[in-house]
């Protein structure tokens, strides 16, 4: 026997929790990654989402205990990223009489991935299911975060089951945001939204515009905990990360070769502290890139420094500037800082990536050669200060 969890009346979750996943292509999941699949039972029978392929016969047996999966008659592929419809093969082995519903675009993804056909059914938007005692309406989001992206919403128990907006990876027994630490799944969702949908900000407020019409009393992501006493709050952090809304916070990043550049970023540290802002330090290798990602989200500024090496940046701060470039933060200052030896680069390399990523670079950089004298590292320091008053300004 499995725990199977009841949403509400016929509603279950049927998905599987992933407790060892550390990497999530290329995403650090300390706290494990959920895949989250909910059969509906009405007069019709509808699973929305499947798993993660090696967690097949697992959802199927978890859907055996209340239903014989050759009873679906519908199964809704949201999104068709393997984490959500890596086990749909094994399931239409057994629920042979389903209907795949999804997206047109959804449909290309599912044929060219898995090598399959099955009996598809498109939707595009106000396309509904009749279930019985509910409908189920169609709400695509393209670019949300794949061209494929649809939510659907069951309008009887007004459940919105959200694809990958508002969820979170993070694995817990219990199932709903109530039964957990807030301040932890708020985290996650947060650390979840930088890494993942912040490079589609500007779409958000269109996606709260089509998901706020409906009453919902619970969001039902595909990952993490289930949302229900504090929806107000998950769709108010949405709003705040989709205008790009900055705190003034700074956020400095940085990695050194023997010392120098670090002498500087902590030196920029308390400057930045003396402006009255709150600074933040993370020396790359030593934490990950999405956490990292996740301080980025909500800060006003951010201070990339390096040592120079063959006239550009160190690999870890080349990585990093690319992830930040993917990503495209909105609303924020940017600064660059380095040391060099008998030539430069490493500057201009980073503020050319800080402007390519989105971020206003209005004060010039600072470099040292070498290591830094009395003078230099009192530079350091006037530099983080005079930062850090800028982004406080913004701040008003």
């Amino acid at each position: 026997m499995l725990n199977n969890v009841k949403l509400t009346e016929g509603v279950y979750f049927v998905g599987a929790v992933d407790w060892n996943l550390r990497d999530f292509h290329g995403y650090h999941t300390p706290r494990g990654v959920t895949y989250n699949s909910y059969l509906i039972v009405d007069e019709k029978i509808c699973l929305v989402d499947t798993v993660k392929a090696p967690f097949a016969e697992e959802m199927l047996e978890r859907i055996s205990q209340i239903v014989d999966p050759a009873k679906i008659d519908y199964v809704i592929t949201n999104h068709a990223e393997p984490d959500h419809a890596g086990a749909l093969p094994k399931l239409m082995e057994k629920a042979v009489n389903a209907k795949v519903v999804l997206t047109a675009s959804g449909k290309d993804g599912v044929m060219k991935q898995q090598q399959r056909s099955y009996d598809f059914m498109v939707v595009k938007e106000g396309d509904t299911i009749n279930l019985g005692r509910n409908n189920l309406h169609f709400v695509p989001l393209p670019m949300l975060h794949w061209p494929d992206s649809m939510a659907c919403y069951l309008d009887g128990e007004q459940i919105l089951f959200s694809n990958d907006a508002f969820g979170q990876h993070v694995c817990t027994t219990k199932r709903f945001d109530d039964e957990n630490d807030l301040n932890e799944v708020m985290y996650e969702a947060g650390k979840y939204y930088a890494n993942i949908l912040m490079p589609y900000s500007r779409l958000i407020g269109k996606a709260l515009d089509k998901t706020g019409q409906l009453p919902v009393t619970m969001i039902a992501p595909s990952h993490g905990v289930i949302w229900r006493s504090h929806i107000a709050e998950i769709m108010q952090k949405y709003e705040q990360w989709g205008r790009g809304d900055a705190g003034d916070t700074v956020i400095i990043v940085y990695d050194s070769m023997w010392g120098a550049t670090e002498q500087m970023a902590r030196r920029i540290l308390d400057g930045v502290a003396a402006s009255g802002v709150k600074g933040k330090l993370h020396r790359l290798g030593a934490a990950s890139l999405s956490d990292i990602i996740t301080d980025v989200l909500e800060a006003g500024g951010l201070m990339v420094g390096s040592s120079t090496q063959h006239n550009g940046v160190l690999a870890t701060t080349g990585g990093f500037l690319t992830y930040l470039k993917g990503l495209r933060p909105t609303n924020k200052l940017g600064a660059a800082f380095s040391t060099y030896g008998w030539s430069g680069g490493a500057q201009n390399t980073i503020e050319e990536f800080l402007k390519s990523s989105g971020l206003t670079v209005e004060q010039s950089g600072l470099s040292v050669k070498w290591a830094g004298s009395k003078e230099e590292l009192d530079k350091c320091f006037e530099f983080g200060l005079e930062f850090g008053k800028k982004v406080k300004m913004r701040k008003k």
